[in-house]
């Protein structure tokens, strides 16, 4: 049999798979990430049946984070963006020191030094923008008071990695400081001067990409998401960063129309992020750093339960909105995963490293969508008694 007909199978073989894990997830009443994460490490490297797509599995894991951003900042103007981040840099700046400080520490006490708290302090950092913008699709949250805090939060977060990963970089590489200061100051170049763009003229964005064919419209839409996910990838910002923002460019009846188009490509292309981190996951590598793991996703969950909180509480969200804010930042997994690649791969901290930054990352991403789910209906209960009127 060809390679070519081999990988067709394989890939249909994985399409028809993710349907009925989806299907499953659907009876149970959960979302389908857990279920297509572990899927990935049964079909990945090390996994029970091995299989080679990667080729494919790899972009079509890229495009599905820049179409699940891109979808997000379709929910949202400019000035809703502006006026959120305004409100939530305070919590941005502790997140930064909450979340960032578990790792740090772990590095330290297993002896990888201030390059491995470096790298570790990011893995824990970041919320998983891609995991999140899913969860918050799957259980019917976009509209709810508190998302606008979530995504403040995420987006404060990306553009944190718009100066820590060319800092990384730098770190890692050795170079000069020079050097290093220069890609940062092209990083904040690029972000400020999109997020400009898509404040002052948004509608002249809608106006060039809208189109009353819908063949023509979605060919320039996801070929413009794509562009600017690019080039600002080659810019050393987020492509990501860089979806969202062209997403919250487009505005009005545009906007409404290119979500309609996208949905099924953001769920077929999600699927595959999903399993794509699974694939890339040895699952034999896992159990030797799995208490470190497992006492980073308790920690770091509680910290960014506490960072949503408080980033819900001071933009005047009740307590159950609260309680969502923060559930649903606790996942973590596409950026901390790049992160801990680019360390192990510059030879500058030990492949430890790796293993601990996949099982974390494994345990978040589901943890994530589970705790999103069950931490209302948990909270509800526990505060029940505080709230009830006092009997006569």
């Amino acid at each position: 049999m060809g390679s070519t007909a081999l990988e067709l199978i394989q890939l249909g073989a994985v399409f028809f798979g993710l349907g009925l894990l989806g299907r499953l997830a659907q009876r149970i009443g959960m979302s389908p990430i857990p279920l297509y994460l572990v899927g990935g490490l049964f079909f990945g490297h090390g996994g029970v049946v091995e299989l080679h797509i990667d080729s494919f599995t790899e972009l079509a894991a890229e495009i599905g984070v820049v179409l699940l951003l891109l979808m997000l900042g379709l929910e949202y103007s400019a000035a809703e963006l502006v006026t959120g981040l305004k409100r939530s840099w305070v919590a941005g700046a502790v997140d930064l020191v909450l979340n960032a400080l578990p790792g740090a520490v772990v590095a330290l006490i297993l002896g990888w030094g201030p390059v491995g708290a470096l790298v570790m302090a990011g893995v824990t950092y970041i919320s998983s923008s891609g995991i999140i913008a899913k969860i918050l699709g799957d259980l019917g949250r976009m509209g709810n008071r508190e998302t606008p805090v979530v995504l403040a939060i995420l987006v404060l977060e990306d553009l944190v990695m718009a100066l820590y990963l060319p800092i990384l970089t730098a770190v890692l590489g050795g170079v000069s400081l020079v050097a290093g200061l220069t890609t940062v100051g092209i990083s904040l170049f690029v972000v400020s001067g999109v997020l400009l763009i898509a404040v002052k003229f948004g509608r002249f964005v809608s106006a060039v990409l809208y189109s009353e064919d819908r063949e023509i419209f979605l060919l320039k839409l996801l070929g413009s998401a794509l562009l600017v996910a690019g080039i600002a990838a080659a810019l050393q910002v987020s492509a990501a960063v860089g979806a969202f923002l062209l997403g919250i460019a487009i505005a009005g009846p545009a906007a409404h129309t290119a979500a309609q188009l996208l949905e099924p490509l953001r769920d077929l292309f999600a699927a595959m992020f999903f399993v794509a981190f699974g694939l890339s996951t040895n699952p034999s590598d896992i159990p030797p750093v799995l208490v470190f793991a497992l006492i980073l996703a308790v920690v770091t969950a509680a910290t960014k339960m506490a960072t949503g909180w408080i980033a819900a509480a001071r933009s005047g969200v009740g307590r159950k909105g609260r309680v969502r804010a923060g559930a649903a930042l606790v996942a973590r997994g596409e950026f901390s995963i790049v992160i801990a690649g680019l360390a192990v791969s510059s030879g500058a901290a030990p492949p430890q490293l790796a293993a601990l930054a996949t099982a974390y990352v494994l345990l978040m991403a589901v943890l994530g969508p589970i705790v999103a789910r069950v931490a209302e209906p948990v909270a509800q209960r526990v505060m029940k008694p505080a709230t009830a009127p006092t009997a006569a």
